[in-house]
């Protein structure tokens, strides 16, 4: 059993053994201690897990289960699904402060010491026997698996320089050097990746889950470890790296799946809590919501794209990142064009569909590609995600293009009216002309360009509100590039921009190269 503190912080905490014991300190597990906590925060209406957004009504209660049940438990699923975050939030369920026995390695509760020092300064000094508080952060230990992990990291192992400068025999449990689990007794030890130990190693984790202590090097010692065990891993199925053996799963209470967000907006707010986009300074960038979702489309096209391993999964750190260069490369191209170098307070700079494009980098690195994605090439790959996901928003807010695009539709239901919105545009490509758009082309330059194309901005303002010129700007060229995507326009890829132009132009072209 562990100890765990009802008194508060209203007085001052209890600094002897005798002063701890006429206080009313009451023992509890770790395991009951987290238990109790729970309950009490469940009772309040308070969020279990702060910041962990998507998981209410699926991972959240599972956990909540599994500590109710006081299991050991672990949380399986794919890269970027905030494992990491909730196992280390789960200091959240211990008391602020447990005593220990002053200066004991192991965490000692002075009611139950369970190391050799311990016992004898309580049997030397008795009441008297100095107490420290160890905070709640302190009693959080995680280890990232890793091959080269051994027991002795773990459990422990000889010390023979403590043999030595204490002129102890090694048959002296006192020559001990304790791993980090029994430095984490009374407290949650977190394992992150638990298949990549090694198969012997996590059968040196049995009997702690099965019995709750350790043995070192066949010393005859037996140390009640009072703990939480957590785990984090992938599928069996994306881990070559080793799997969690039969013995050791079955010996963890409870396993809960971890999944990726359901909708757009629950990515979306995850990316906006994470993502690194109020930079602070004198220069501000504003993302239209079109940009967002776009940028939230991009993680859910690639989890079900046939060019990207679905095994290995698409982490949410890549909308993350996405996002930061999109701010980034719109902050690049206002600084460019001395946008508030003047002292005076600038107009943001706005993102759009150009900065989105420019941002590839933050997906190529980040997702794992199957054979037909190889020979397509991951930058291809990266324009073809980024494609998908402007065609999404585009039809999202937009007629459809397919449908409404060609002049044979105009008898067909609904067919009439929409052919009517697109048909300026796509006549003044078809006339020969095109739009040379370059990623550094400042806000009201591009606003210039776009205003050129008969029927652009009315096709824009009727079907998606923006509040200024510069959204608006942003806007249009969300249009041409969803028609791109349409296939209705086609598009050269130049270095630092693009050229719109008419369909059967560039196959003309194309044809005669």
């Amino acid at each position: 059993m562990a100890s765990s503190n009802p008194t508060g912080n209203a007085s001052p905490r209890p600094a002897t053994f005798g002063e701890l014991k006429a206080s009313g300190w009451r023992r509890r597990s770790v395991k009951q201690e987290m238990r109790e906590n729970l309950v009490s925060l469940l009772r309040r209406g308070e969020p279990v897990f702060p910041g962990v957004v998507g998981y209410d009504k699926t991972v959240v209660p599972q956990i909540c289960n599994a500590v109710l049940s006081a299991h050991d438990f672990i949380l399986l699923g794919l890269r970027g699904q905030a494992k990491t975050r909730i196992l280390r939030a789960l200091p959240r369920l211990l008391d602020d402060a447990i005593p220990i026995v002053a200066g004991s390695e192991v965490n000692d509760d002075p009611f139950a010491p369970i190391s050799e020092p311990a016992r004898r300064l309580l049997a030397e000094r008795g009441d008297d026997t100095p107490i420290e508080w160890v905070a709640r952060e302190e009693r959080y230990r995680e280890k990232l698996a890793t091959p080269d992990v051994t027991i002795a990291d773990l459990i422990g192992d000889i010390d023979p320089i403590k043999a030595a400068t204490r002129k102890l025999t090694f048959a002296d449990p006192d020559v001990i050097h304790f791993g980090i689990v029994p430095r984490t007794n009374r407290g949650i030890f977190a394992i992150n990746e638990v298949p990549d130990l090694q198969a012997r190693i996590q059968v040196g984790l049995l009997n702690i889950l099965e019995e709750g202590d350790i043995q070192i090097r066949g010393f005859p010692v037996r140390m009640p470890l009072d703990m939480c065990l957590v785990f984090s891993a992938n599928p069996e199925d994306y881990t070559n790296r080793g799997n969690i053996i039969t013995p050791l799963r079955d010996r963890i209470a409870s396993q809960i799946i971890t999944h990726y967000p359901g909708t757009v907006e629950e990515a979306g707010r995850i990316t906006q809590q994470e993502a690194w986009t109020d930079r602070g300074e004198a220069l501000p960038v504003t993302v239209p919501e079109f940009v967002r979702t776009i940028v939230e489309e991009v993680a859910f096209q690639a989890r079900s794209s046939e060019f990207v391993d679905q095994n290995s999964g698409v982490s949410a750190r890549v909308p993350i990142a996405l996002m930061e260069n999109v701010v980034s490369n719109a902050e690049r191209r206002a600084l460019l064009n001395g946008l508030g170098s003047n002292g005076a307070v600038p107009r943001p700079a706005v993102a759009r569909v150009a900065d989105v494009l420019a941002a590839l980098p933050a997906i190529t690195g980040k997702v794992e590609l199957v054979y037909e994605g190889e020979r397509e090439g991951v930058l291809a790959v990266a324009r073809h995600l980024v494609g998908k996901a402007v065609k999404a928003v585009f039809d999202g807010h937009f007629p459809d293009a397919l449908t409404s695009g060609s002049p044979g539709n105009a008898g067909k239901p609904g067919g009439s009216t929409e052919a009517g919105e697109y048909r300026p545009l796509l006549d003044w490509f078809r006339q020969g002309n095109s739009l040379d758009v370059s990623d550094e082309m400042p806000a009201e330059e591009l606003l210039l360009l776009m205003s050129s194309v008969p029927g652009l901005r009315t096709l824009t303002d009727a079907h998606l509100a923006t509040p200024d010129d510069e959204q608006a700007a942003a806007a249009m060229e969300l249009v041409l590039e969803g028609l791109h995507q349409s296939s209705l326009l086609a598009k050269q890829e130049v270095v630092g921009g693009r050229v719109y132009c008419d369909v059967f132009d560039e196959m003309a072209r194309s044809l005669n190269d």
